[in-house]
């Protein structure tokens, strides 16, 4: 018998399906669970939501932030802003929601317009008080600092304890005078020298649970409508 009559049958009955393999949702540039920020045409931010049940150009935003939207409104064009820890990049879409029960919305016309390198996700700009906490080295204990601007997935401060790239501290800011402190660990990425100021230090959150960002988020949103009340 010839090498052809061993495998020759085989390979035609189970040709390559590689070409018709369909895309894996860890190699699209949006997925289910992907983090997402949901703002007006004129760029205001509405609510924080993760994307669920992602089919076509259909979806569903699950809110876990705050919002001042309310439920009865028929339908809203909306921006999506999305983090791809996949490629790394941010994610840019729109696309139609609409109110669903539990603070969901049905999102419908989703459609990515482009993906850039820009950050991860909105940061508010404060100017508050705060203390970094080192646990050994020469900074070791509390030190004074101010909390400049801060995100989901990082912040920045300025101080005049000396710190490195790559240091790590735990960051204590109260973002609302009625809310609970906050409490993060930080790693130092970026050192900024400003001549005649206090140095800045871009830093980003380790460790969070789901849960400590998604509080995080819900205080983002509480200062950012409090400054909007207050202008």
């Amino acid at each position: 018998m010839g090498l052809f009559d061993l495998f020759g049958k085989k390979g035609k009955e189970q040709p390559s399906t590689e070409s018709r393999e369909e895309p894996k949702e860890e190699d699209l540039e949006i997925y289910s669970g992907m983090r997402v920020e949901v703002t007006t045409d004129a760029g205001q931010i509405l609510f924080v939501a993760k994307i669920q049940g992602l089919h076509g150009k259909q979806a569903e935003l699950h809110q876990y932030s705050e919002s001042e939207l309310v439920q009865d409104v028929e339908s809203i064009h909306v921006k999506i802003r999305g983090y791809s820890y996949n490629t790394r990049t941010a994610v840019y879409m729109e696309g139609v929601i609409i109110p669903g029960p539990q603070h969901i919305w049905q999102v419908e016309e989703l459609t990515v317009v482009r993906v850039g390198n820009d950050r991860a996700f909105f940061r508010l700009e404060t100017n508050l008080d705060a203390t970094a906490a080192m646990f050994s080295g020469l900074n070791m204990g509390e030190k004074p600092c101010k909390l400049l601007n801060i995100s989901v997935g990082g912040a920045c401060i300025s101080s005049e304890t000396p710190y490195q790239t790559g240091d790590k501290f735990m960051l204590k800011v109260r973002l609302m005078e009625d809310r609970p402190e906050s409490i993060m660990y930080c790693q130092v990425l970026r050192v900024i020298q400003q001549e005649g100021k206090r140095t800045q230090y871009g830093c980003r959150f380790l460790e969070l649970t789901q849960e400590d960002q998604e509080k995080i988020t819900q205080n983002i949103f509480a200062v950012q409508r409090q400054q909007r009340s207050r202008s």
